[in-house]
């Protein structure tokens, strides 16, 4: 089957990661303007998945007949309950980490999948992933240095597990890739199911 795949990501490491599920795909980042109508995390990283995806799929022109998938992902940081999306600066980032250093917390990813079926006909899944994240407690030096290293400029949660930050987790319980940005085993069995393969 011919297949062609579309992620709506301009992220790097999303780029990364979904190679391990296809092998070859095209990159078009959704511009649009995201609107975000809940203030759960899960429900938030859904939507927000899901407005990139439909964005992308209804924008590409396409053959007749053609069967392609559309991926769009959002991850967000939640602890306590509230949302810490990417920061606005470097003291924002700062103040993020002191929240949750010596603490753990939940990453969020919500994934959608907006694609042609076999009938030839529209369709979409949205799905979600959850991983919990231990970080060990720190100084005040040690994140004014990491802050420093600008390594949180654009993340959620102003950190990036697979980074410098790696030396302050102390232990995660689910995907570790969730944490990165794409649940790429869960992504994996539900593009399986939906024979998108």
């Amino acid at each position: 089957m011919n297949m062609r795949y579309i992620l709506a990501s301009g992220s790097p490491r999303r780029k990364e990661l979904l190679k391990k599920v296809v092998k070859g795909y095209e990159v078009i980042p959704a511009e649009g303007e995201e609107v975000i109508n809940s203030t759960r995390p899960s429900e938030v990283v859904e939507e927000l998945s899901f407005q990139k995806a439909s964005e992308i799929f209804h924008k590409i022109l396409t053959n007749e007949g053609e069967r392609y998938v559309v991926i769009g992902a959002d991850t967000v940081v939640s602890y306590k309950g509230r949302i810490l999306g990417k920061p606005g600066n470097r003291e924002d980032a700062a103040n993020m980490i002191r929240e949750f250093a010596g603490d753990s917390h939940a990453v969020y990813t919500g994934v959608t999948l907006f694609y042609v079926d076999e009938n030839g006909k529209e369709a979409h899944h949205t799905f979600h992933e959850e991983t919990l994240v231990d970080v060990a407690p720190m100084t005040e030096r040690e994140i004014l240095d990491y802050v420093a290293t600008g390594e949180p400029d654009d993340k959620a949660g102003a950190y990036g597990i697979q980074g410098d930050f790696a030396i302050f987790i102390e232990g995660i319980k689910g995907d570790y890739y969730n944490v990165m940005g794409l649940p790429i085993a869960r992504l994996y069995k539900e593009m399986k199911s939906k024979k998108l393969l």
